[in-house]
């Protein structure tokens, strides 16, 4: 099977990218009418909730289905109208959870692999919702074929986003047993692990180290740009989560880890997306986020580029006009959309879907027409393409009440003004246990484990 792309739509899809001018989010989009979304319940593979975690340029959504009982997830692929199991590496469950942007049909992702960890470590694993207890390795998917990329020697991997060059990003573990790694909460770490992009050459896939920023001993990357720049974090070890092991927030040109401006937090700084004009989005910690010596999590969505630096998005404001406590950005496009969640509690309870655009950000659940807000609350998002569609995850809403149900959804924009009543689900009922459930799940579908380093 032949991955590669011709040299002549390589070229003509770089070509496409260099020609989209840089510029500030704030100067993104002409001022134009309110734009309001019809919702496609996209279902599940049986079981009650399903994440659309990415959206590419031909409408395609991305992200995991549970099975019925809920107890095992598969990555999935909705295209066209029909629901694609991509099926796992060995293990019982598999997810698609970063930017995937190719638009020639690859696809890739993170796969238990059926082996029981050597070294009984979580590695990033829990963090995309799996607990068997194997390794789980990066996958590439194309043609109903799922193939387990390439690792620095390590057991773990992970595969994050995609271009339409065919780079593959992520990170892996290596045999260096790193003395910056911890073990706390219940999470087990021991090895290093490094960022990492693979290429398809001769037939087979090669996988690549980038370098982490001077200094830090473990990176990883979440997103390329069809111009093959690249972002993700670099700090220490720690639990292989978040936290410390993202200190830096990192841009990678040429192979080479240039640090990104922050919004001074200790840690958690992460960039999730990166358009083709270099623009990226993500999550960083806000200060003050260290207390009596350990690491807060204290999150604002941002933008980042060279010409700009770091932007703080801010957050949504609840009913009484009092901000939320957290916010992450998702995604962003070409025009310079952003999505993302913003939290009500610290606790990452409350989550409500926003969409940033022209300096403001907006509940998604205000733009949803009536028809869609009589039947969704959408909490999370995953992706936005250039045609502003979005991937995204919804609670289904029945008799007004908020029922355990989410499914992965599309936002289709719309014209049509049959839509907006103004409100913003402030008044529907949200029962404890929905509320519970929400507290441990974060955008993209994936799961935050909030830990605190010893």
């Amino acid at each position: 099977m032949k991955l590669k792309l011709s040299a002549s739509i390589a070229a003509a899809i770089l070509s496409a990218a260099l020609a989209v001018p840089a510029s500030s989010p704030a100067q993104d989009l002409p001022h134009q009418g309110t734009t309001h979304y019809r919702v496609v319940d996209l279902g599940t593979l049986g079981g009650t909730i399903s994440s659309g975690n990415t959206i590419n340029s031909r409408g395609w959504v991305m992200g995991s289905s549970n099975e019925a009982g809920d107890t095992v997830q598969i990555a999935t692929l909705w295209r066209d109208g029909q629901q694609i199991p991509l099926g796992t590496l060995g293990g019982p469950s598999s997810s698609i959870g970063w930017p995937v942007k190719n638009n020639f049909g690859l696809i890739s992702g993170i796969s238990e692999n059926g082996i029981p960890d050597p070294l009984g470590e979580t590695f990033s694993c829990p963090a995309f919702g799996f607990g068997s207890g194997n390794s789980c390795v990066a996958f590439a998917w194309r043609d109903g074929k799922m193939t387990q990329l390439p690792g620095l020697g390590g057991n773990n991997s992970i595969g994050a986003g995609n271009n339409n060059l065919g780079q593959i990003v992520g990170w892996a573990e290596n045999a260096v047993h790193d003395s910056t790694c911890v073990s706390a909460g219940g999470l087990v770490q021991f090895l290093q692990f490094e960022a990492v992009i693979w290429e398809h050459r001769e037939g087979d896939w090669h996988v690549k180290q980038l370098p982490p920023y001077a200094g830090d001993p473990d990176s990883a990357a979440t997103a390329i740009n069809d111009h093959g720049q690249v972002v993700g974090i670099s700090g220490t070890c720690d639990v292989a989560i978040g936290a410390f092991s993202a200190i830096h927030a990192v841009l990678w040109e040429d192979g080479k880890p240039i640090k990104m401006d922050t919004l001074g937090g200790s840690g958690w700084n992460t960039p999730t997306a990166i358009n083709n004009r270099g623009v990226a989005a993500g999550f960083d910690n806000f200060p003050p986020d260290i207390s009596n010596g350990r690491l807060q999590i204290n999150f604002r969505a941002f933008t980042w580029s060279k010409e700009q630096g770091v932007t703080n998005l801010g957050t949504l404001q609840n009913s009484s006009g009092q901000p939320d406590a957290l916010s992450e950005a998702t995604d962003i496009n070409d025009e310079n959309q952003v999505v993302g969640v913003s939290f009500r509690g610290a606790d990452f309870s409350g989550p409500r879907a926003f969409i940033y655009q022209r300096g403001t950000m907006t509940a998604l659940n205000n733009l949803l027409t009536n028809n869609a807000k009589a039947n969704f609350f959408v909490f999370s998002t995953g992706g936005i393409n250039d045609r502003g569609e979005i991937g995204a995850q919804a609670f289904i809403i029945s008799d007004g009440v908020v029922t355990s149900a989410a499914h992965a959804v599309l936002l289709l924009p719309t014209d049509d003004p049959d839509d907006n009543d103004g409100g913003d689900g402030q008044n529907i009922v949200m029962p404890d246990e929905v509320l519970r459930q929400t507290q441990r799940r974060t955008a993209m579908g994936r799961f935050v484990v909030p830990v605190e380093p010893q």
